[in-house]
């Protein structure tokens, strides 16, 4: 007789944490809230916005490629 085993529970993984980087880089206003330093004319809070993109990406990758992984 042959038993199918139970599929595995979504437990934690440490690869998670890394959603937690782009929340951790904006829960606090007052860090992003200014105008200086100016990078090419870019006041502070603007450009650090645009860098919140690529940081978000960069921190959803691993998780995703963690979770195609789980799926073979």
């Amino acid at each position: 007789m042959h038993e199918d085993k139970p599929p595995r529970g979504r437990g934690f993984h440490p690869v998670y944490l890394f959603l937690a980087v782009p929340y951790a880089a904006w829960v606090w206003p007052p860090f992003y809230n200014r105008l200086t330093p100016i990078l090419w004319g870019i006041p502070f809070f603007y450009w650090w916005q645009v860098f919140g993109i690529f940081l978000t990406a960069a921190c959803i990758l691993p998780v995703y490629l963690h979770e195609q992984g789980r799926g073979k």
